[in-house]
């Protein structure tokens, strides 16, 4: 192969840079010069994918998933009820999940009763915004943001 200037030379070194490097999910299957690219190992089971846990408004249910190193993940698949924070008067109840407000996450979520973190709920309480991950943490948590008018008399 003959190079006209070092600066040609240059280029065709930096190309082949980049094709040595390899991200497990962006695999590509050309390399630059049109050459297949043959994976030198197939995917770990902590690297697979899985389908996303949208949680929604149900029975208690979870999902465990075993992550690298061993660990586990449990994703919460349906709940009726979230813990709430007051912060007037600093104390935390048990209640139970009436309808998604908003999701600021997705639109489609918010069609769908997806919860997600932030997503606003309505509970027996008053509207409540979530502060958990509930497809990473298994549970629900959160913070009261306005309270109904019965519990504001009381």
């Amino acid at each position: 192969m003959i190079f006209h200037s070092k600066e040609n030379y240059l280029r065709l070194n930096i190309a082949l840079l980049r094709m040595v490097v390899k991200s497990l999910e962006n695999l590509r299957k050309r390399k630059l010069t049109g050459g297949r690219v043959k994976f030198s190992r197939n995917r770990r089971s902590d690297e697979l994918d899985t389908f996303s846990c949208d949680t929604q408004i149900g029975n208690h249910s979870i999902r465990k998933k075993r992550t690298r190193g061993g660990l586990l993940k449990i994703a919460l698949v349906s709940d009726n009820s979230i813990n709430v924070y007051d912060s007037v008067s600093k104390t935390s109840k048990k209640t139970k999940i009436i309808n998604v407000l908003k999701n600021p996450a997705n639109r489609d979520y918010e069609r769908r009763r997806i919860i997600t973190k932030g997503a606003l709920l309505d509970t027996e309480l008053g509207q409540v915004r979530v502060l958990s991950r509930p497809g990473q943490d298994g549970i629900l948590n959160g913070i009261l943001i306005t309270p109904t008018k019965s519990i504001q008399q009381t």
